[in-house]
């Protein structure tokens, strides 16, 4: 087994920790892992991604061209990663920074208003989870179990007063996506 993700958006979206969350979810699990972190100049509104690749064997290359499964957060992502998606893909979409409808019908597409459902919680940091709660509902080489662990082994103590919000974040993006593939025709 070897998955491919891509997570991209603007930074101060979350784009890097999300990755970082789900390598530290898979690496704890006993998984071989790469995540390889790009970013522009810019500190905040400019744009950054990252590639997780998750493997029960050592990984030949973490290059990530065709990624099975990918997070976008804002439209420059979509339009970018949307044709990259292999065919039977999964793709998650912030539907709060994202006004088109998907191009593809060879690929799963969840559109969720991650913005609002992270403020709903009190905090807009939370997109970035809300979204990795998403592809965790696709995504079956990790659990939710794995991810909320991950985050709790590897949160900085300063920031462990953090883990509620980021776990409910999570569950709220799982359950989004779960009913939305629950209404998609077979």
């Amino acid at each position: 087994m070897q998955k491919e993700i891509i997570i991209a958006g603007f930074g101060g979206q979350g784009v890097l920790f999300a990755g970082q969350v789900l390598a530290y979810a898979a690496m704890d699990s006993g998984k071989e892992v790469t995540w390889i972190p790009s970013y522009g100049p810019e500190m905040r509104g400019g744009t950054a991604n990252c590639t997780v690749v998750i493997a029960d064997e050592e990984i030949g290359s973490p290059l990530v061209r065709r990624p099975p499964a990918a997070i976008v957060l804002n439209l420059p992502s979509f339009d970018k990663y949307e044709p990259l998606i292999q065919p039977g893909g999964v793709l998650v979409v912030n539907s709060s920074m994202v006004d088109r409808p998907a191009q593809r019908d060879d690929i799963t597409t969840i559109f969720i208003p991650a913005n609002e459902m992270a403020e709903e919680i009190g905090d807009r940091r939370l997109l970035n989870m809300v979204a990795v709660g998403a592809l965790l509902a696709m995504l079956p080489e990790l659990t939710m179990e794995q991810v909320k662990a991950a985050l709790k082994a590897h949160l900085p103590q300063r920031h462990q007063h953090l883990l509620k919000n980021n776990f409910e974040a999570l569950d709220r993006g799982f359950e989004y996506a779960r009913k939305a593939l629950a209404q998609m025709p077979a």
